[in-house]
């Protein structure tokens, strides 16, 4: 019964354009919560059984309020779109209140050191995001016709919450982005000239323009070095290079030099937030460049551009 409802919550997904990554998460929660109250079919649970499981996962696996609330929403997709029961109870079930923490910021010269210590192309891509203010997952995402040179931009395509955005593009970069963007349509054009891989396009476009996988403008910036297997489609095809190695690339830079902060490619972003608010820049824009869809969301970053804490200074230091 489980399996059967998985598979069809994964066709829900598919067909509703979801992510890759919220696919693997919704099936991930909606299997625990059903093995859980095995082996009771969901039809039969109400508000209670969904909020022990909560307390469960608070409780006894400690996870934390986003983590909780993420599960909570696989559930809600599981009953109103794939049970298709919109029971009112749901509306009810009480979300986990999220704790508001401070962001870690690098110091420009601590970000300098960082990148140096980086090896291209993971350099390339913590450069860029830092210098405009991009996910990792945006920027291995990017695609040859999304990097604009003349216009100094980048378009994000559909980023968190499915949204477009233009952002910055650092001229510090474009050396260095030309030589890769380059590499990347030389590979695209190998793999024409064998008539194999090609990179997967999005929603249907691979089916309508079957040749288009080799055009250089859907290129990925960062390419796999190897093909592989689509799980979604199961075409053998070219897909971009994956966040793992970059992620512990940059942890043991900042771990070689001595750097005591957390430190992880989504602290680039932080500080690329940080640093435009101290050299003036509006708020506005910068939640703009941010893709922030309140700006509250952009405010948590006020908090860190003054020195010390709310750039008070210390009675100590006047005694």
């Amino acid at each position: 019964m489980a399996e059967r409802l998985l598979e069809k919550m994964r066709r829900v997904l598919r067909t509703g354009h979801y992510s890759r990554r919220t696919e693997k998460s919704y099936i991930g929660w909606a299997g625990r919560f059903l093995r859980f109250h095995h082996p009771r079919h969901p039809d039969t649970l109400g508000k209670a059984e969904v909020e022990v499981y909560l307390s469960h996962l608070a409780l006894d696996r400690d996870v934390a309020p986003a983590t909780q609330n993420q599960a909570l929403n696989a559930i809600l997709f599981l009953y109103r779109k794939v049970l298709e029961v919109d029971l009112p109870w749901l509306d009810n079930v009480v979300r986990a209140k999220s704790r508001k923490r401070m962001p870690v910021v690098l110091t420009q010269s601590e970000v300098r050191k960082v990148l140096a210590e980086l090896r291209a192309p993971n350099d390339l891509i913590a450069s860029l995001l830092y210098g405009s203010g991009l996910r990792i997952s945006e920027a291995l995402r990017l695609r040859v016709k999304d990097v604009d040179f003349d216009r100094r931009e980048i378009i994000v395509r559909d980023g968190k919450g499915a949204k477009d955005r233009v952002t910055v593009l650092a001229d510090a970069t474009i050396p260095q982005l030309q030589v890769q963007v380059d590499k990347a349509v030389a590979i695209g054009q190998l793999d024409a000239d064998r008539r194999e891989g090609g990179v997967i396009l999005p929603h249907a476009l691979g089916r309508k323009y079957p040749n288009a996988r080799f055009d250089s403008g859907w290129q990925w910036v960062f390419p796999a070095k190897g093909l592989s297997r689509d799980p979604r489609t199961g075409w053998v095809r070219r897909h971009h290079i994956l966040d793992r190695s970059i992620q512990r690339s940059v942890r043991s830079a900042a771990h070689r030099l001595g750097i005591r902060k957390p430190v992880t490619c989504h602290v680039f972003r932080h500080s690329f937030a940080t640093h435009l608010l101290e050299s003036g820049s509006d708020i506005r824009t910068v939640q703009q460049l941010l893709g922030h869809s309140d700006v509250r969301t952009t405010m948590i970053y006020t908090h860190v551009i003054q020195r010390g804490a709310l750039g008070a200074r210390s009675p100590l230091d006047s005694a």
